[in-house]
């Protein structure tokens, strides 16, 4: 008898330490929060839930920000040449405005694939128009932030725009210079 509450006491204490942190960092209102923000396509809503559970206090950013542009998925491929490309939906005090698209050509040492999402933030109009007018560019000095726990709190705004990122998957070996452009298309 005693050995079998040894064995039961052993199984369910490596039950609940291997299984407890798969539960972490789940929040089951984060897609509804994201949904109720006026976000109505799931991807996106998704995209945006994952980025507040990856370091809740960008909320402020979406809350502040007087738009962003968000791209569920970005594709990434490099072997001494490289590229990025992903589509993505831009908001305007969470109202859906348009769609965008992001282009990346990298070159020098790297070496892999990865996917990751992407949101920029826009600060005034200004940067939104910017973005907007269809000619927005991000040279080889801008730098995203990767979005951990914490990461968004020293972070801020650079020309008009702080841009966060979240890997989702793959592997990349990198120390390339590159740059992002992005096309706009309004909503008609």
């Amino acid at each position: 008898m005693r050995y079998l509450l040894i064995t039961l006491t052993v199984a369910l204490t490596t039950l609940f330490v291997i299984g407890a942190p798969a539960q972490a960092g789940w929040n089951p209102l984060a897609k509804e929060k994201a949904e109720k923000q006026g976000v109505t396509d799931s991807t996106v809503a998704q995209t945006i839930a994952d980025f507040k559970n990856s370091d809740p206090s960008m909320r402020v950013f979406f809350r502040k920000a007087y738009g962003y542009a968000v791209f569920p998925t970005v594709g990434k491929a490099g072997m001494g040449l490289g590229g990025a490309h992903g589509k993505g939906k831009v908001y305007k005090k969470e109202q859906l405005i348009g769609l965008t698209s992001l282009t990346q050509v990298t070159i020098g040492f790297q070496l892999g694939l990865q996917s990751y999402s992407e949101i920029i933030f826009f600060r005034d109009k200004t940067a939104l128009d910017n973005f907007t007018d269809g000619n927005f560019e991000l040279g080889a000095q801008a730098s995203a932030v990767a979005a951990t726990s914490g990461a968004s709190a020293n972070a801020d705004y650079d020309d008009g725009v702080a841009i966060f990122t979240v890997t989702k998957g793959g592997l990349m070996y990198e120390a390339s210079v590159g740059g992002q452009k992005f096309s706009f298309h309004p909503l008609k």
